[in-house]
């Protein structure tokens, strides 16, 4: 790992310390020291459903809040979506501001598909289902978002826990938490990107 390297992390649970962000901080724990970590609570940020109007005419009013998410995803090397998987998906907040980069994608000057190539998208999970293949959608759904932006694609990492604090229990989840930032990530791979859905 690169000391260049900076992470974003993006929790995107409506429970505050919800099993996901355990999850998460137990992975970041492991983390060198001198690799920059920034936390971004979606229920804290005030933010409106994405409203798609890249083919009206006028400019698009930009919220403080969303240029503050923007600069930061665009600043951080490597960007790690912390999400409860909510009927087989992404939140409801997690969801929404993966919509918003549908909307940087046009933003004048950014050339946000450009600084986001070469980047790592990741993603942290927790479930009731102790069968992780139940999030397959949700790791398919990053995984293309990843390949579309030619971002590296570090995987999800799982974990099984529904009441509180249930996922310490999770021996395996918590293990793999510890090497799960290890590593290179290899590029996303998606046959289909110029279809991709968040640019039709």
């Amino acid at each position: 790992m690169t000391l260049d390297r900076s992470f974003l992390f993006v929790l995107g649970s409506s429970r505050a310390d919800g099993n996901s962000e355990i999850l998460a901080r137990a992975a970041a724990a492991h983390l060198p020291a001198d690799v920059p970590q920034r936390w971004v609570d979606l229920n804290r940020i005030v933010l409106p459903d994405f409203q798609d109007g890249r083919h009206e005419t006028g400019d698009r009013q930009v919220t403080a809040n969303e240029e503050l998410l923007r600069q930061a995803t665009m600043e951080a090397t490597d960007i790690v979506i912390v999400s409860p998987l909510y009927w087989y998906s992404l939140s409801a907040q997690a969801k929404r501001y993966l919509d918003y980069w549908s909307g940087w994608l046009n933003v004048p000057g950014s050339d946000f598909k450009g600084r986001m190539a070469g980047g790592t998208l990741w993603g942290v999970t927790a479930m009731a289902d102790a069968d992780h293949v139940v999030a397959d959608g949700l790791v398919t759904g990053l995984s293309h978002s990843a390949a579309y932006l030619r971002m590296h694609f570090g995987g999800v990492l799982t974990g099984t826990g529904s009441r509180p604090g249930r996922v310490r229990a999770d021996e395996q989840a918590m293990n793999r938490a510890r090497t799960f930032f290890q590593g290179e990530a290899p590029l996303a791979r998606f046959p289909y990107e110029e279809q991709a859905a968040a640019v039709v």
